[in-house]
């Protein structure tokens, strides 16, 4: 009887042995059953045998893969976000609007005299609001005609215009330096005229009545400082 158990004792473990594994490739097989080979001993449906031993630990990944703690991928180092862009510069808001004064109110025409009314609307439009707001710096007094006559008699005519309102309004005590002048003559024009029949001259008065909006003077400030906060 004895001898009986030996053999079937022998027989068992050839036969699992017979079904183990030749393609393990850990070393460390500790808590598994091997054979005489060293190799994982395996069930007829492909799983390993643990021993009496085993605990998760030792799990290898040819028995117990989801058990065997997997190394985690490597992330790329995400790149570094772009700079957020540079501010916009804020332009400061002008401290009054650009002003058109109708050279009718300033000068008779074909003249560049200031008239007495000229000078009261220059008080009112101009000089005050130079006082009002020391941080303009700079403001532009642009001169402007009718196509009447040559081109370069109208570019003359709105620059002895564009003078005298900046000698005017330098003797109302602004600085000279905060006053340019320029000269646009029949240039940039608001109004044409082409209908009017007859010739372009002074003696046109359809014509010269028609093309008053393009006889003018602005004022327009080109540099003022940040205003205090």
């Amino acid at each position: 009887m004895k001898t009986s158990r030996i053999v079937l004792h022998t027989l068992v473990i050839a036969s699992l042995g017979f079904v183990g594994s030749a393609g393990a490739s850990e070393s460390n097989k500790e808590g598994y059953l091997k054979d005489t080979g060293g190799q994982v001993v395996k069930s007829g449906s492909g799983l390993c045998w643990h021993t009496g031993s085993w605990t998760p630990a030792m799990a290898i990944a040819e028995c117990d893969p989801d058990l065997v703690k997997k190394e985690a991928p490597k992330v790329a180092a995400a790149d570094a976000p772009p700079a957020p862009p540079a501010p916009a510069a804020v332009r400061e808001a002008p401290a009054f609007v650009p002003i058109s004064l109708q050279a009718e109110a300033l000068f008779s025409f074909d003249k560049a005299v200031l008239r007495a009314g000229g000078k009261k609307q220059l008080d009112a439009e101009v000089v005050d609001k130079m006082k009002e707001y020391p941080q303009v710096e700079l403001v532009r007094v642009t001169g402007y005609t009718d196509r009447i006559g040559s081109t370069a008699y109208n570019r003359r005519l709105s620059q002895r215009r564009a003078d005298a309102v900046k000698n005017y309004l330098v003797g109302q005590g602004i600085a000279a330096q905060r006053i340019e002048t320029a000269a646009k003559g029949e240039s940039d024009p608001i109004v044409s005229c082409d209908k009017i029949r007859g010739k372009a001259t002074g003696k046109n008065r359809k014509l010269v009545d028609c093309l008053q909006p393009n006889r003018r003077i602005t004022v327009e400030i080109e540099k003022q400082k940040p205003a205090q906060r």
